[in-house]
């Protein structure tokens, strides 16, 4: 089916998401769409959401934020007092500065570099205390934040791209710009999106071929030939774009002569896996945004727990109540759809227990009940994904959602590129470069069309108009520089 990652599951009330839920940084998917032509909003309705989340604490304190700095503000003024707003502006204007400095050498760069990072930061000196480069960002929010609530809320940013706030770089805090922007719904849901780009792609006269294995990835003279489909079809291809995990290209899941592609995903370390639940039910307790997270007591035992291989015992938890957003009505005591996500490690080789429904079941909804959370009824063992599950779909990735861990201040400039070293063999997806979430993977995309175009250009049989498998290469949408917005 179109969407990878992007899946979602049956219920009684219809399609509920079983995967990513956040839309941010719209410019980038309007950039997809003017490529080809068109307008996004001609093709799905998209609504932003006047909550980006609500969060919730043991403690019984909440805190909702939005794309408005000076609403969030005030929000926090409420919530924690005049010292926590105005370190959140700080906050907020430092995360800003991150955000426009890196988008063009680092996100939008096919190529980013050390040299070019240390060269940016040189030309504005100013950036480093934003960037904290030798703190994690645990440590540097600590240091922002007095209120511990608020280091815990923005240090789950790294999540987003499967990493512990404790062991990722403090410029990770730039994410929260991402969310800043808006966070958009998706009209019929976030599957909408690829089903749309699925048809224009169709009209265009592109190809798809579902549910069927690739089992091999031949080389003929060190350049890309044929791919092989269930050990019996053979395509003839000179370019071929893989949007797998890149490991399982190293491991040698696609066969001998593409082993070379992505090296360093052998012993690079993996970022988080997932338990998702994704299940239709009647809810009672605390008022639900469409983005909801219910906070750990503990996030530093949470976070030791996931780094040795344990599903935490009082874990953090998201729930997307579904059903609920701009333009949506609600009937008290009606039964809506939700996807539940809770941090779980990767499986590591198989190192560590599987994760057992049972054990899932009681620590997530236990968890709820205590924020006076309930659900009627409790999910069955088909709404669980856990991280076994995501390795069989995903294969090699150790049920890893985000490809290679975040961890260290220069992992960003360690995941695989658009080109490999494989003359006609490109990678896109969340576990290349620029990483993990939907933008960066609509990036990534972005960035193989740019590397081949390039490498098409140094060959005597370039055609300027099209390239094989009917992709237009004169698009003036597509080129390096930052997304619009």
């Amino acid at each position: 089916r179109p969407g990878g990652k992007i899946r979602s599951v049956p219920s009684a009330l219809g399609p509920v998401a079983a995967g990513p839920t956040v839309l941010t940084l719209k410019a980038v998917f309007d950039d997809v769409f003017a490529a080809l032509g068109e307008h996004l909003d001609d093709h799905l309705c998209m609504r932003k959401l006047p909550v980006i989340a609500r969060h919730f604490w043991p403690d019984g304190s909440r805190l909702d934020l939005t794309d408005s700095p000076e609403a969030n503000r005030a929000a926090i003024a409420s919530f924690s007092g005049e010292d926590a707003a105005a370190a959140f502006i700080r906050f907020h204007e430092d995360t800003r500065a991150l955000f426009e400095h890196f988008e063009r050498p680092m996100m939008c760069s096919p190529r980013p570099s050390l040299a070019t990072l240390g060269l940016t930061v040189l030309r504005r000196p100013s950036l480093s205390r934003a960037m904290a480069p030798l703190r994690s960002l645990g440590a540097h929010l600590a240091g922002r934040f007095s209120d511990a609530r608020l280091a815990q809320l923005f240090g789950r940013y790294a999540t987003y791209v499967g990493g512990s706030p404790y062991l990722s770089p403090a410029l990770l805090s730039l994410i929260w710009q991402a969310e800043a922007t808006g966070v958009w719904h998706v009209e019929g849901g976030l599957h909408r999106l690829p089903d749309a780009l699925e048809k224009l792609c169709r009209n265009r006269g592109a190809t798809f071929l579902y549910d069927s294995h690739v089992t091999l990835i031949e080389c003929d003279g060190g350049r890309v030939a044929t791919v092989e489909i269930e050990g019996q079809r053979r395509i003839t291809a000179d370019i071929v774009v893989f949007n797998g995990d890149p490991r399982a290209l190293a491991r040698g899941a696609l066969g001998n002569d593409v082993e070379r592609a992505a090296h360093q995903t052998l012993t690079a370390p993996r970022s988080l896996s997932a338990a998702v639940w994704s299940f239709a039910a009647t809810v009672s307790g605390p008022d639900l945004s469409h983005h909801n997270v219910f906070f750990s007591g503990n996030g530093q035992r949470e976070f030791e727990e996931l780094r040795t291989g344990f599903f935490p015992e009082d874990p953090t938890i998201y729930i997307c109540a579904q059903d609920r957003g701009p333009g949506k009505a609600r009937t008290p005591g009606a039964a809506e759809r939700f996807e539940i996500i809770l941090n779980a490690p990767p499986r590591d080789g198989g190192s560590y227990p599987d994760m057992e429904f049972q054990t899932c079941l009681t620590r997530t909804f236990g968890m709820l009940r205590r924020f006076g959370l309930t659900f009627d009824p409790l999910p069955g063992p088909a709404s669980l994904t856990r991280p076994q599950d995501f390795e069989a779909m995903f294969p090699e990735s150790s049920g890893s959602l985000y490809g290679q861990s975040p961890h260290g201040l220069t992992a960003a400039l360690n995941r695989p590129r658009a080109r490999t070293p494989i003359r006609g063999l490109y990678l896109a997806g969340g576990g290349t470069h620029p990483g993990a979430g939907l933008p960066m993977a609509a990036l990534s995309a972005r960035h193989a069309v740019e590397t081949i175009v390039a490498d098409l250009a140094l060959r005597s049989t370039f055609r300027r108009t099209v390239m094989p498998g009917g992709m237009s290469t004169g698009s003036a949408t597509i080129g390096p520089g930052p997304f619009r917005s």
